[in-house]
């Protein structure tokens, strides 16, 4: 009996530390994802805090899985790679393409890098996985800024004018914008020789919308100039 009952409390700390070693994979990795994800959240980007957590979680998850569920060491690796394609198709539903250009493709590298994050925590690899989320939140947070302030990102902005005559308020249109280096997008034209109303999209950055926007109040083929909305690329 002696030999049985030292024998069950060996496994039993093997247990306490295999479970203790999980449970800080996992809450590591749901802490790393929710940092990043807070900050998106804070944003008002698509996928937010619990999509960046519940990602980075289940990729740790699913990286400690692989190690229990393999019957040979080299099934581990194959396992785990599945996340990536996983991950890939959740980041392609993230890409949005509207009004003639392309959105979301930060936040489509958010998701991957922080499946990675995931990743790291769950294989042990705590020091790699702190570092990782670290400069992944600097790159979101200060290069965000260094773009906003000089003017580097650039994003859709829809434009409405009245005037009358089409042809004439398109000729105008292209004098302004090509003058700014700017091109038209997605042209609607409504209305009749008396009346024409005209809805277009511009893509360019801040500075370049703010002049584009002064020259077309400052025409005097427009009675009417307003701004629709503008959609921010990521």
């Amino acid at each position: 009996m002696e030999p049985a009952r030292h024998m069950m409390e060996h496994l039993r700390g093997d247990m306490r530390v295999v479970l203790s070693s999980t449970l800080l994979n996992l809450i590591l990795a749901a802490v790393l994802g929710g940092i990043i994800g807070l900050e998106r959240q804070l944003r008002h980007k698509p996928a937010g805090l619990r999509t960046n957590m519940f990602i980075c979680f289940g990729a740790a998850m699913y990286t400690l899985l692989s190690k229990q569920i393999a019957g040979v060491p080299a099934d581990q690796a194959r396992i785990a790679a599945q996340i990536i394609p996983g991950i890939g198709f959740i980041g392609a539903g993230s890409i949005l393409h509207a009004r003639g250009s392309v959105t979301g493709l930060t936040t489509a590298a958010t998701l991957f890098v922080v499946a990675s994050v995931g990743m790291a925590a769950g294989a042990g690899f705590y020091v790699t996985a702190i570092f990782a989320t670290f400069l992944i939140f600097i790159a979101l947070q200060l290069l965000g800024s260094l773009e906003r302030r000089f003017s580097l990102k650039s994003f859709v902005a829809t434009y409405e004018v009245l005037g009358r005559g089409t042809e004439l308020l398109i000729g105008e249109l292209n004098r302004i914008l090509d003058a700014e280096n700017c091109k038209m997008q997605n042209l609607r034209v409504a209305g009749g020789p008396e009346q024409s109303r005209l809805v277009f999209s511009v893509d360019a950055p801040r500075d370049e919308q703010e002049q584009v926007m002064v020259l077309l109040h400052q025409s005097s083929v427009f009675s009417t100039v307003s701004k629709l909305g503008s959609v921010e690329h990521e």
